[in-house]
């Protein structure tokens, strides 16, 4: 003979379960506490991993030729000295070759960028087969290795005449730096509001004054970003340099340093350290006189008015 189950009251079965005991707030401290000390100490490695080699470049150029050639090598130089630098300044033209990189560089620099506002500008508000076919340009352009386009662009050069220019070598970096900063500027170009340049279209301006004076203002520290990036890019480039230019006087300041060999072709050290470390002063240089442009956010100047 069965038997029916009691009912279960109604305020009992309602009842919640109960909650499980929180984390004091102390071990949320302790815990929160340990994820930043972690983080600080990966981002403390990768700052060191990043120094080594401009802090071991550093000790070099300062180390005499006895501690370079010692079995025991040391951190820092025992006695600092700057013979390297006479060394280097005495053999090779540095500074004339400093002046070579300095005026392609900025040139191409700043062609580049002048070329790649108006261009990410349509290719962003005017959407269609010829953006998507520019953005598709931007994508295949950079899986094209180096010596794949050297040979018919030497041709190319050859034909109008610019092989061993310092114009030549301008106009090959420009086509080479040109795809990855229209690709920077389409980040910055987006992030201007549409309704900006809807309220001067309806003060009356055209696309061009609307670009020059409400988007360019806009654009300021997505340009400055992008004039670095050309300009260390066309800086540091050695291939393209090393193949088109000929002449020693008009050799940048990456190919001037592979001149300096000692005895059997190995490389001087010394001084090669040393004219390392004065072809990297520039682009230090340039980035401290333009880094401010970085720090305001990227809608400040509509701000300030």
């Amino acid at each position: 003979m069965s038997t029916a189950a009691a009912p279960v009251p109604e305020q009992q079965a309602a009842r919640p379960a109960p909650a499980a005991p929180s984390s004091s707030p102390g071990r949320r401290v302790l815990r929160r506490r340990a994820g930043r000390t972690g983080q600080y100490a990966a981002l403390l490695c990768y700052l060191v991993f990043l120094a080594f080699p401009l802090l071991w470049l550093v000790s070099t150029a300062f180390k005499s030729p006895r501690e370079l050639g010692s079995v025991d090598p040391t951190w820092l130089p025992r006695h600092p000295t700057l013979g390297n630098f006479r060394t280097a300044l005495d053999e090779q033209p540095l500074l004339h070759a400093a002046l070579n990189s300095l005026l392609v560089a900025g040139a191409a620099a700043l062609v580049s960028v002048a070329v790649a506002v108006p261009a990410s500008y349509a290719m962003v508000r005017f959407r269609g087969a010829v953006s998507r076919a520019g953005t598709g340009w931007i994508l295949v352009s950079q899986m094209f290795p180096l010596v794949l386009i050297i040979i018919p662009l030497f041709m190319v050069l050859k034909n109008l005449h610019l092989i061993d220019s310092r114009p030549g070598l301008v106009v090959v970096y420009v086509v080479w730096t040109l795809p990855f900063v229209l690709w920077m500027l389409q980040s910055y170009v987006r992030a201007v509001p549409v309704s900006l340049e809807e309220a001067a279209a309806i003060d009356g301006c055209g696309r061009w004054r609307t670009l020059r004076s409400v988007v360019l203002p806009l654009l300021a520290p997505g340009l400055v970003a992008t004039l670095m990036f050309a300009f260390v890019t066309a800086w540091n480039e050695f291939f393209f340099a090393l193949v088109l230019l000929k002449t020693p006087e008009k050799q940048t300041m990456s190919v001037i340093l592979t001149h300096f060999t000692g005895a059997e072709g190995a490389a001087d050290l010394g001084p090669l350290a040393a004219a390392a470390l004065l072809a990297t002063i520039p682009s230090l240089v340039f980035f401290a006189l333009l880094q401010k442009r970085l720090v305001g956010g990227m809608l400040s100047g509509a701000v300030k008015g």
